[in-house]
């Protein structure tokens, strides 16, 4: 049967998000990205870019996520094969959900165009952001998400100056690999910082090159954010999914089925 649907995948059963339906501002046969992150469960980044432009329509997006039923998921979320603030139009698109849906809207980013102020405009349309951040220095930054030459310290002045004035909710994402986990005290220095409103530390299951941190060390991790808001993928619980097409959500989001969470 052919797939009706080419922006939107799912839903997935998040431990972050809840029963959680995705949208592909970037659809593409290839994943567009300006990282390539070790530890990315869809593979190395085909176009390294960053680039802001319309990758896809915002009515074609629309139309698509109109014929989904009501109170189908818990969020719709902006993900898919890479960056979604690369999407000239993710605002747009934001706003065009809301029009008429009545989930809430989250996004998923990788931080690096936060200090932009049009990302920003486009990501305070949002309900929930959940920005990266990996490191807390820069040479460990290039090593674990590599791909274009990207400021650190840029990038977390921008999540701070984005805090200051966003209204919904925001978490901090850090994916716990063997390079970086020695550096969580000065990873939770920075993310008292920004002050977020959640900590999620995650590792990766999905497969992909690198193999997840075990629990003990993600709960001896999981220390050094005690005084803030944090939560562990080891501390949901496990649930099942049933996309409405499982090719096309494994394609944007990574073989599910052979992890233990999807995140």
């Amino acid at each position: 049967m052919i797939n009706p649907f080419q922006y939107v995948f799912g839903p997935v059963q998040s431990w972050r998000l809840g029963r959680s339906l995705g949208v592909d501002p970037l659809s593409s046969k290839s994943k567009i990205c300006n990282m390539d992150c070790i530890y990315c469960q869809l593979g190395k980044t085909a176009h390294l870019t960053d680039e802001r432009r319309v990758y896809v329509a915002t009515r074609d997006v629309i139309d698509e996520i109109s014929r989904i039923p009501l109170h189908f998921v818990d969020y719709i979320t902006f993900a898919g094969r890479g960056e979604p603030t690369l999407a000239q139009n993710l605002g747009e698109m934001i706003h065009g959900v809301k029009a008429i849906r009545h989930e809430k809207v989250a996004v998923l980013t990788n931080s690096s165009l936060m200090h932009l102020k049009e990302v920003q405009d486009d990501l305070m349309a949002a309900d929930f952001v959940l920005a990266k951040l990996d490191a807390g220095y820069q040479k460990l930054f290039d090593a674990v998400d590599q791909g274009q030459e990207l400021d650190l310290e840029v990038i977390i002045k921008g999540i701070i100056d984005f805090r200051a004035s966003f209204k919904g909710k925001l978490a901090l994402q850090i994916m716990l690999v063997e390079e970086n986990i020695e550096n969580v005290p000065q990873i939770a220095a920075i993310s008292r910082l920004i002050g977020a409103n959640e900590i999620q530390l995650d590792t990766p299951f999905r497969p992909c090159a690198i193999k997840p941190i075990e629990r003990q060390r993600v709960q001896w991790a999981k220390k050094f954010f005690e005084d803030m808001p944090v939560v562990t993928v080891f501390d949901a619980p496990l649930k099942e999914s049933a996309p409405m097409d499982e090719g096309a959500t494994i394609k944007r989001h990574g073989n599910y089925r052979k992890t233990r969470f999807s995140s």
